[in-house]
């Protein structure tokens, strides 16, 4: 998971979207870019590993200082991590510079297409980013086939496979695009201010005030919007496919205070934690409490505490220095994390019932450690309530889980999930329960919990013939 920030024709357009980028820190923390032109100047940028106030320095904002910028901070999903693989890519072909393009998703022709690339038209590729052959392919119909920049576009729209929710600096315009499923999101806004006015795009809308933006709609799914100075933003081309919107959003990435798909996300969680408190018969009393996971189960964890009316509380205590452990591209750099990252309040805990809450299960072992690290501070029974269901098949649109051997709900049933984990019990959602939580339970994709893929899993192989891709 990535996240993705522009800003178009406003004065110091790459100091909103640091602020941007900064507050979607949480959808990526290894490495994070800059785009910038002062049309009609050249298009610069900057990119470097680390978090967002690290990277972008005063000094440095002041050299990619433009009217139009975007950025992206990175998640890696696959591959290397390192400057390449950073985002936004400038492409530039022997005219120079063409455009930029930073983007949020996975390709599943990824292969198939950069071979297409480079050996049938000697394109040359600086990093195995899915935003670069995004970028590429959208060269190439510019170049190549002699398109418009709304058709090529649109020609490269309608090539992919996969999530994109992608923003494109050409010239003195900008592009904001959306996969035809809408599998991420991508959200407008406006800014109306003494000093600037101009119109904003962000992967999640929790951005926009902190820079003073209203939010205007979400950009829709297969949609292309074209932006240009002086005039009104213009919808070029509409190839909208039957939605599939990512339902991990609601439950795990999206910050609590963003709209994303039509649903405040901290409604969808608190409903989820109703849901789960339905399955179980707790009674309130002295010595039970319910307790999330933070940050991501909080509300999940109210919800379930609220409909059952027992005490909530934070009992595990966040070291909020640490990041999140689920998007850390290493087995050892998680556990490592869920040590760092959590400490128990000091007598607290004993002769507790400890309802935990958690948002998800993956492989079990970071709620594993949690478990024992409660019942060594003193608890004497640990529940574990799950707000998703069993996790049991990858993702392949731009999140980070195994292969379906590595997870645990595929190698062990409820009862031994319990036991390996160390808790007394041990319950999920179910899909079927989304039907009364989601507004339009039909679209959203749910194919890690169900296998129910949007392209048939046979095309996935393709990623396998060339260099292993390293998403968002």
């Amino acid at each position: 998971m990535c996240g993705v920030a522009g800003a178009f024709e406003i004065e110091g357009a790459q100091g909103y979207v640091q602020s941007m980028m900064f507050a979607i820190q949480h959808r990526g923390q290894e490495s994070c870019g800059l785009a910038s032109v002062n049309a009609p100047g050249p298009i610069s940028g900057y990119k470097g590993m680390g978090l967002v106030k690290q990277v972008f320095t005063p000094d440095v904002l002041e050299r990619f200082a433009g009217r139009t910028a975007i950025g992206h901070v990175r998640y890696p999903t696959a591959g290397s991590s390192d400057q390449a693989n950073s985002q936004p890519h400038i492409i530039e072909l022997a005219q120079g510079p063409i455009l930029a393009i930073c983007s949020n998703g996975d390709l599943i022709n990824y292969a198939e297409k950069r071979a297409f690339l480079e050996n049938e038209h000697g394109f040359t590729f600086k990093s195995d980013n899915d935003a670069e052959l995004i970028g590429r392919m959208i060269a190439f119909h510019y170049i190549v086939t002699k398109k418009t920049m709304e058709e090529s576009i649109e020609l490269t729209q309608k090539e992919l496979k996969g999530a994109f929710s992608s923003l494109v600096i050409f010239k003195n315009r900008m592009y904001a695009f959306r996969d035809p499923h809408g599998i991420r999101p991508l959200i407008m806004g406006r800014i109306h201010g003494e000093n600037s006015e101009g119109t904003v795009f962000a992967s999640e809308d929790c951005t926009f005030g902190i820079i003073g933006a209203e939010r205007i709609r979400e950009v829709e799914p297969g949609e292309i919007l074209r932006l240009e100075p002086g005039k009104p933003v213009t919808t070029v081309s509409s190839v909208k496919k039957a939605q599939r919107h990512c339902v991990f959003e609601h439950i795990y990435f999206s910050r609590p205070d963003t709209k994303a798909f039509g649903e405040l996300v901290y409604q969808v969680r608190q409903k989820i934690g109703e849901a789960l408190a339905s399955y179980d018969n707790f009674q309130a009393d002295p010595n039970t409490v319910v307790m999330p996971v933070p940050d991501s189960s909080n509300f999940i964890a109210l919800g379930y505490a609220q409909s059952k009316g027992i005490d909530f509380n934070m009992g595990l205590l966040r070291n909020h220095y640490v990041g999140r452990t689920f998007i850390k591209p290493a087995q050892d750099m998680r556990d490592e994390g869920v040590k760092q990252k959590f400490n128990p309040l000091p007598d607290f805990f004993p002769g507790k019932r400890v309802i935990l809450v958690d948002d998800s299960i993956v492989r079990g072992t970071s709620v594993r450690k949690i478990v024992r690290m409660l019942k060594g501070a003193g608890a004497s029974e640990v529940h574990v309530r799950i707000g998703s269901p069993k996790v049991i098949g990858p993702c392949f649109y731009g999140i980070d889980t195994p292969t379906k051997e590595e997870l645990i709900a595929n190698r062990m049933s409820e009862h031994e999930i319990a036991e390996f984990i160390s808790a007394d019990s041990i319950r999920y959602m179910q899909v079927e329960d989304f039907k009364t939580i989601l507004t339009h339970f039909e679209d959203f994709c749910f194919a890690c919990f169900n296998l129910d893929y949007i392209y048939p899993p046979s095309q996935f192989g393709t990623k396998t013939n060339a260099p292993k891709p390293t998403h968002c």
